[in-house]
């Protein structure tokens, strides 16, 4: 069948089928869920990247935060350091790969929390 042979109810259900596909790339799916029930921001954890972590896994220095899994330096003026929602310390990094253990974002508990 030629598209000009093709009826109006046919265009309009490949249009439809069309404009659900680009809406699927468009909206990202949500990210995985913090263990008190937040979201990671997609940003942050484009799949399962992010998990909480002991406050022993991250201890502070003068110029920064450092990860003890990998010993990497977080500056505390870092756009990766998000303020926790809930208290507790998250690290998001790649599990493996070309950027495993890159820090991706860090979530630590606000001063006073």
């Amino acid at each position: 069948m030629f598209i000009s042979e093709k009826t109006p109810s046919q265009f309009a259900l490949a249009a439809l089928a069309t404009m659900l596909s680009v809406s699927v790339f468009v909206f990202p799916a949500s990210a995985h869920e913090a263990p008190k029930g937040w979201n990671y921001p997609w940003a942050c954890c484009a799949n399962q990247d992010c998990q909480q972590v002991s406050a022993k896994a991250i201890s502070e220095r003068p110029n920064g935060y450092v990860v003890a899994a990998t010993g990497e330096v977080i500056p505390y003026q870092d756009k990766r350091v998000k303020d926790s929602p809930d208290g507790e310390y998250h690290w998001c990094a790649h599990p493996s790969g070309i950027d495993a253990g890159h820090t991706i974002c860090l979530f630590v508990p606000p001063k006073g929390f």
